[in-house]
């Protein structure tokens, strides 16, 4: 056998080798047994995102004896779960600055409590969370579960335009606490910015401080103006028109009410596509109107 073919057969033999090697080391990937999940959720002006691992029920007895009463638990599975938030908020009560935050728990049979830590990196090492980096402790009542859930899960609930519930629901129990985002001080600083000191303002924004105004039972006067500038400026939007007639009427100004409810209506029937909702938002809105200025 010449040196040549010795040689060659070396170095096929050794790619193979190599080529072979990544596979034959390669760990072998299985379904996680409590797998990860991430949840997010705006409220308000604010992004909330809990990322957390699920584990199951697999026929335990889970509040007393998996997790047990009286002890720290980790909220989940595998590492720390973890709550961000975008900007400041208020839960139950307790300010907590925009950052991310471990979350465990403590639960007992009527109460548990929560409590919000600087560190998100200890996993199953819940007796290292140190007190001094806890940014929130509160308590919360947890309620029985009308069906059982199988596989432990954080949602959000109860949404309103400020606030929501972040709920933890595992077997036959349930707990939860409120989140409140800060929308006031942030929407009345953009309406101070873009339309109260703005010379000229845009429709849009003349339009969205009405709507604030009027939903959250403000100066419905100033209201009415800022929506009937952004009418002038752009008479075709139906629905502009119907908060100006919704406006009035909350006003008591029936006849004004009717009046931008027929125009809104007008043009919601010239739009292309016609558009049947408002066709008939404002025609209840008319019927509404002619019955309480009787």
């Amino acid at each position: 056998m010449s040196k040549h073919f010795t040689s060659f057969s070396v170095a096929v033999a050794a790619a193979a080798t190599l080529l072979a090697t990544p596979a034959a080391y390669a760990q072998i990937k299985t379904p996680a047994a409590s797998p990860q999940s991430t949840v997010s959720q705006r409220v308000g002006l604010t992004d909330i995102t809990i990322t957390y691992s699920r584990p199951g029920v697999k026929a335990r007895q889970i509040f007393g004896t998996v997790v047990p009463f009286g002890k720290r638990w980790r909220t989940g599975a595998n590492a720390t779960t973890s709550i961000k938030f975008s900007d400041d908020v208020t839960i139950e009560g307790k300010k907590v600055a925009a950052g991310e935050y471990g979350i465990y728990t403590i639960p007992n049979k009527t109460e548990w409590m929560v409590v919000l830590n600087k560190n998100t990196k200890l996993g199953a090492d819940v007796d290292g969370f140190k007190d001094d980096q806890d940014v929130a402790r509160f308590n919360i009542k947890p309620y029985k579960l009308g069906s059982k859930v199988e596989t432990f899960t954080i949602n959000f609930t109860d949404l309103t335009p400020a606030t929501a519930n972040v709920a933890m629901e595992w077997e036959m129990t349930g707990a939860k606490f409120k989140v409140m985002a800060d929308v006031e001080s942030k929407v009345m600083a953009q309406i101070e910015e873009k339309v109260t000191k703005n010379d000229n303002p845009a429709s849009t924004d003349l339009a969205a401080a009405a709507v604030y105004y009027y939903e959250n039972n403000k100066d419905l006067k100033q209201a009415l103006t800022w929506m009937e500038k952004a009418n002038a400026a752009e008479p075709t939007k139906f629905w502009n028109l119907n908060t100006e007639a919704k406006i009035r009427l909350k006003m008591k100004d029936y006849a004004g009410a009717t009046k931008a409810a027929e125009a809104s209506k007008k043009a919601a029937l010239a739009a292309t596509p016609p558009n049947g909702e408002y066709v008939k938002m404002n025609e209840d809105l008319m019927a509404e109107a002619k019955k309480m200025g009787k």
